[in-house]
């Protein structure tokens, strides 16, 4: 590779890197915390929920108090409420604890953009991580180059950069999983050893993967499914393969990634009666089936391609053309990238790889699916679990659109047995990209060798892959304004609602199981900060799942004799048979919804009976 080449190459990774950070440092305390954003503050803070009062009105400052930063909390202290109130394991939430002790001053509330930026650092670092991952499984600049520029622009990349919570992390523990584990296929079909400083690291990233996320586990199983396949094809072959070196040093990876997830089964064993993740069950996948298939695609087009869509605050007639639009889109690429699909297939040092990826993101999807109609586990509710494949799948994508920007005849694929040969090629494909950076910058030189470009056969190529790119950039502005459809609870809609409706003292009710509905409350409260009305909050607690609300009723209603009349109640989210009229209170009008929350207004104008 020449200097020339090698500062190309380097330059065009640090544009994706700006990029990137630009996409996903942009607007990013635009929208508050939701629900679980809160729960990673909280404990990132080493603080607790359990202090917030429950069956009592609250002033918006008691419900806020645990997002305050208090020097006392250690590591200790996040990994205590953390094991003690969730389900996560500690990793990610330590390293929030210390970066977020850096910019938050005793006993303020916690910065939404501090908590948010490190998530962001790690989904930039991911670009980077991605173009290694791309040149290690393919050995082509060009792929990598796609595949950094993909992971750049991928609204969904956006999506979970732009949370404060743990996606990120385990995004880079994902990567350099498979990076190891694209090592070990290529030594298993060489019959060669894998080296010890490979296997020591694949049995890092694993650990430290599960120490991030439990659903982890997913991609191990994925990446073991597709191993197994290649173990089988092998003993058909040959009965002693499975005692030779290399399959011996995957075995000791096993068993050093098997120790490293033991270590978190008592935790794992207090997740399936877990009230924080029984809304995983929630749904009835085998009545509704497509409600799945349709998530899960919605989910995988979002790693390219996503137009406004939220359907909380776009018109339908809108949400209706970006739909149409985005189906014409997917309609016209679909072509395309099968080509560079069958290209790579086609490709006798893409091959392998191309089938070991491909077989690890359809292990993913098994997995999900069964998990789904299975175990009725609906993995799909949350978009956010697909982290698992997302970077195969960014690789795949990456691959496969370095083939469109070739646009090379099946003939010329097929003679590329001579790797020298091979690497002749990857220049002159990168040469293409590096002419059209020119172009863009202005370059005399390079509108020459677009010109030329543009008359002869390989032209479409090239637009093909610049139209996606474009369409992923489009997709990633239309995330960072809060436009697409991967939302979650929005109280900057409802609050404002609230406040204009009401002209008396405004007292807010729901019903609390967990911190879940703790940080639903704490979103409201952190919006009302910047509005003028003054706010109180009641939970509405119940001990167990079986257990009726009466008593937080009862005492609901017995403190509000004690409140001067006239108030405005707001029920949000109250799923609980309540009678308010005995109280003097009226509703204004039937259940309505905004930014996914469920609420109804009583005016409570008269004194009790």
């Amino acid at each position: 590779m020449s200097d020339r080449f090698r500062r190309w190459e380097v330059l065009l990774l640090l544009v994706w890197i700006g990029i990137g950070a630009v996409l996903r440092f942009s607007h990013l305390s635009s929208l508050p915390p939701w629900t679980d954003e809160y729960a990673t503050i909280v404990y990132s803070l080493g603080n607790s929920f359990r202090t917030v009062p429950l069956n009592q009105f609250i002033p918006s400052e008691v419900l806020l108090q645990p997002l305050q930063s208090s020097q006392q909390a250690g590591i200790l202290s996040v990994v205590h409420y953390l094991t003690t109130e969730s389900t996560h394991p500690p990793l990610y939430f330590v390293l929030s604890h210390l970066w977020m002790n850096l910019f938050s001053p005793e006993g303020e509330l916690a910065s939404i953009w501090v908590a948010r930026s490190l998530p962001a650092l790690f989904g930039v670092a991911s670009i980077p991580a991605m173009y290694g991952l791309g040149y290690l499984a393919f050995r082509c600049h060009l792929v990598a180059q796609m595949t950094a520029a993909i992971a750049t622009v991928s609204p969904y990349g956006i999506y979970l950069a732009g949370q404060a919570r743990h996606y990120t992390l385990v995004i880079l523990f994902v990567i350099a999983s498979l990076a190891c584990f694209v090592i070990a296929i290529r030594a298993i079909h060489n019959r060669q050893s894998l080296p010890i400083w490979v296997a020591i690291s694949w049995v890092g990233a694993n650990s430290l993967g599960m120490a991030t996320h439990y659903f982890f586990t997913l991609n191990l199983t994925a990446e073991g499914l597709v191993l197994l396949s290649w173990a089988w094809r092998q003993s058909q072959l040959d009965k002693r393969a499975l005692l030779q070196p290399i399959w011996r040093r995957i075995y000791g990876v096993a068993a050093g990634t098997l120790a490293g997830c033991l270590v978190w089964l008592p935790a794992l064993g207090g997740i399936t009666g877990s009230r924080t993740t029984s809304w995983i069950a929630d749904g009835n996948p085998t009545a509704n089936w497509l409600e799945p298939i349709a998530r899960m695609w919605l989910w995988g087009m979002s790693i390219i391609s996503m137009l406004p869509s939220a359907i909380t605050i776009i018109p339908l007639w809108g949400v209706v053309l970006s739909g149409c639009v985005t189906l014409a889109f997917w309609l016209g690429i679909l072509p395309h990238l099968c080509y560079g699909w069958k290209v790579q297939r086609q490709n006798s040092h893409a091959n392998l790889i191309t089938k070991a990826l491909g077989g690890y993101v359809l292990g993913a999807i098994a997995l999900f699916v069964s998990f789904t109609y299975g175990l009725g586990i609906d993995l799909t509710l949350a978009p956010r679990f697909s982290f698992v494949y997302f970077p195969a799948a960014v690789a795949l994508l990456g691959a496969s659109l370095a083939a469109c920007w070739r646009q090379l005849p099946s003939k010329e694929l097929l003679s590329r047995n001579d790797s020298a040969d091979y690497k002749g090629k990857k220049t002159r494909g990168f040469a293409r990209l590096k002419a059209s950076l020119y172009k863009l910058l202005g370059s005399r030189g390079g509108r020459k060798f677009n010109l030329a470009l543009l008359n002869s056969k390989k032209w479409k190529g090239s637009v093909v892959v610049s139209l996606i790119l474009l369409m992923g950039l489009v997709g990633g502005i239309t995330e960072i304004w809060n436009l697409g459809y991967l939302q979650h609870h929005r109280p900057d809609l409802l609050a404002p609602i609230i406040q204009k409706t009401s002209q008396a003292p405004i007292f807010i009710a729901t019903t609390h199981k967990h911190h879940g509905q703790t940080g639903r409350m704490m979103g409201l409260a952190w919006e009302f900060r910047h509005l003028p009305a003054e706010v109180q909050f009641f939970l509405a607690h119940r001990s167990g799942d079986t257990e009726p609300y009466a008593n937080a009723i009862h005492a609901m209603q017995a403190q509000m004799t004690q409140i001067p009349r006239p108030f405005d109640l707001w029920l949000v989210d109250f799923h609980a048979e309540v009678d308010l009229e005995s109280q003097g209170c009226f509703p204004a009008f039937p259940k309505r919804s905004a930014g996914e929350y469920w609420y109804r207004l009583y005016h409570c104008l008269q004194d009790s009976p």
